[in-house]
């Protein structure tokens, strides 16, 4: 699913509240931490991860790796920040992604 500008819009304003729940440090991108990201995901379907300043890749690397490897959607960028959006696998946890749909 393509996101839209409306939806991002809707995205980005629900995110305004939220704090970061992931970090990427040196140890950089991994397998295993892309897995438990998507799980995560499949939780809350609207996240925020950290990227700290010790860590060995850039934003855009991290962006990359994310939409290359997985069907997470990265929202918005800010800074060293990353907003994150995948539709729950599971269809009583989809509240957001509904309401992102009617959009």
């Amino acid at each position: 699913m393509q996101l839209r500008g409306k939806q991002k819009r809707f995205l980005r304003a629900h995110a305004n509240k939220l704090q970061p729940i992931f970090a990427v440090g040196k140890n950089g991108l991994s397998p295993v931490w892309l897995e438990q990201l998507t799980g995560a995901l499949d939780r809350r379907e609207l996240i925020k991860i950290n990227i700290l300043q010790n860590a060995d890749v850039s934003v855009a690397e991290v962006k990359q790796y994310i939409e290359d490897n997985s069907e997470i959607q990265v929202v918005q960028t800010i800074g060293r920040v990353l907003v994150l959006f995948k539709p729950s696998k599971k269809t009583e946890l989809r509240d957001l992604s509904r309401r992102v749909a009617k959009l």
